[in-house]
């Protein structure tokens, strides 16, 4: 199976005679979690006790502790949830995303990771018609903001969120998890402004901070149950000979077969090992955009083998197709899942 890849923007970076352009493309990844192709219908359950708003929650004034009433958790949780069930919907990978808006678990421990059993996995899954449960089974969150007073009638306030959750998949008539997912990530703002009250206005509260932590999150924890857009870096090589700037042309305007064409001229004419090295990247990129991924890592292999042979393994651009090399690597191993996981629509 191919995969398309575009073109966003690209920008230049001088080199000695040579430049190098990178640009920006947007490639498609396979979830971190295959599922069985019958799970068509998800069910996402909000398994997780909120933790007391007096948990996790700090506020300072030029170091000076101030007295605050905390951060309240509960409807990050949700959010969290809202967030994860929207941007799975909006990768129209499974037929239904659905929420279950009820509580599942009667402790008042928020630090405790507790499973679903597969009791209440069946039952939940039989209500909804669901093929597939996630549970959020533990959410905390380690908030603070500190304002500090920089002179001059000046105050700078920082706020900060750590995040640090647990959730699952389960399928019905399964005992265990299909899969566990750690997940911890952290989000901040900085405002400054002449008086506290309008740093107030421009700072999130800290329960707005704690509401778009979990939404960010939940967003975030998606990747690992849809196929997914990512966004990477690449880049072609250029010099000034009047075929170079051709292909660097034609290249720029997305227009990749003409590029490959002028590149391959270069390739079988030229007699210097560096303009063979950087063609060769030139190429794998070229075939990269047409979805071979397999010629692009040999055209990549080849460019890199050039560049550590001749210029050493410290070398910038040595080092830079290495990582090519790698992520080329890497792509095709991650297209394989793919088009298992592609397979089950």
């Amino acid at each position: 199976m191919k995969h398309l890849f575009g073109l966003i923007g690209w920008i230049g970076l001088l080199t000695a005679c040579s430049s190098i352009n990178y640009l920006s493309i947007d490639t498609f990844n396979p979830a971190e979690v295959t599922v069985p192709s019958s799970a068509n219908k998800v069910l996402i359950v909000n398994h997780a006790v909120p933790q007391p708003a007096d948990w996790g929650y700090s506020y300072t004034v030029s170091g000076k502790v101030k007295a605050t009433q905390g951060a309240k958790a509960d409807s990050a949780l949700v959010d969290f949830c809202q967030s994860l069930g929207e941007a799975m919907v909006a990768e129209e990978f499974f037929q239904d995303v659905l929420l279950y808006h009820e509580p599942t678990r009667a402790d008042q421990h928020p630090e405790y990771d507790l499973k679903m059993t597969a009791q209440q996995v069946d039952s939940l899954c039989e209500v909804a018609g669901a093929d597939l449960l996630l549970s959020l089974d533990r959410l905390l969150f380690e908030s603070s903001r500190e304002d500090t007073d920089l002179g001059g009638g000046f105050t700078v306030g920082e706020v900060k969120v750590r995040m640090a959750g647990v959730i699952r998949a389960y399928l019905p008539g399964r005992a265990a998890p299909l899969a566990t997912i750690q997940l911890v990530d952290s989000v901040a703002w900085e405002q400054s402004a002449e008086l506290p009250p309008i740093l107030n206005e421009l700072l999130p509260s800290s329960e707005e901070a704690l509401r778009t932590a979990g939404r960010y999150l939940g967003a975030k924890a998606s990747v690992n149950f849809v196929p997914h857009w990512q966004r990477e870096t690449r880049w072609y090589f250029s010099t000034s000979g009047a075929v170079w700037k051709e292909a660097a042309a034609y290249a720029a305007n997305e227009r990749w077969e003409k590029a490959e064409e002028r590149w391959n001229r270069i390739y079988q004419t030229s007699k210097g090992w560096k303009s063979r090295a950087q063609v060769a990247s030139n190429l794998a990129l070229c075939a990269e955009m047409k979805g071979d991924l397999q010629q692009a890592h040999e055209w990549a292999s080849i460019s890199y083998e050039l560049f550590k042979q001749k210029a050493g393994e410290e070398d910038q651009q040595a080092q830079l197709l290495e990582l090519y090399v790698k992520a080329l690597t890497e792509r095709i191993r991650a297209n394989q899942k793919l088009d298992v996981q592609i397979g089950k629509q």
